[in-house]
This record gives structure tokens, sequence and C-alpha cells, in this order.
């Protein structure tokens, strides 16, 4: 065998071959990250989702207080006071 065959046989069989093999890698790798996207954007729905019903139940909270304090007036904030000087269970 001399050299022009052995080029000519890593041309037409090498390259192929390693184009291939990192056709696929790459393939492999890109559905990877995909499934790691896919799980995240999934975590971060959920997280949101509990951002979203927590701050609805201090929305919530807040109005209670609001009417608290306009049906009420001074005397919340004597039962305020009266709050703070009992002692955190």
């Amino acid at each position: 065998m001399d050299l022009n065959m052995i080029s000519f046989f890593l041309i037409v069989v090498g390259i192929p071959v390693i184009a291939g093999v990192g056709s696929d890698m790459f393939k492999r790798w890109l559905k990877h990250k995909e499934a790691t996207a896919t799980a995240l954007n999934a975590q971060t729905a959920e997280k949101a989702a509990q951002y979203a019903a927590h701050v609805e139940r201090l929305e919530q909270r807040v109005r209670v207080l609001e009417r608290i304090v306009t049906d009420r007036g001074i005397a919340v904030a004597d039962e305020i006071e009266r709050l703070r000087q009992q002692p955190l269970n």
C-alpha cells in the first residue's frame, strides 16, 4: 500500500465515519439539553404558581386588615397595642 491509497481510504471512509459519529453525539447532546430545559421550565412554572398562591393569600389578609381598620376605626389601635403586649406563641 502506498501513501496515496492510505490517504484515499482516510478521505473516503474516515471522514464520513467521524462526521457520522460526531453528528450522533451532537444530536444526543442536543436532546439532553432540550430535556434539561423542559424540566427547568416545569420547575419554574410550579414555583410561579406557588408564588401566585402565596401572593393571593397575602392580598386576602391585607383586605381583611383594611376592612378591620375601616370598620372599627380607633379601636383597632387599642387592639394592636394589646396584641403587642402579649407574648408570641
